[in-house]
């Protein structure tokens, strides 16, 4: 598995990656979200 540090969630401060070409968060307004913060910050 290839996996690429993209940056910082700015919501948790967890790492997001590219894992084997594909995007592992959200960017979302100019921010970088973890796909956690994103499911949560959606379900509330």
């Amino acid at each position: 598995m290839m996996k690429e540090l993209i940056g910082q969630c700015q919501s948790c401060g967890q790492n997001v990656y590219c894992k084997d070409g594909f995007f592992d968060g959200v960017q979302k307004n100019g921010k970088l979200l973890c796909n956690e913060c994103v499911n949560e910050k959606e379900s509330n």
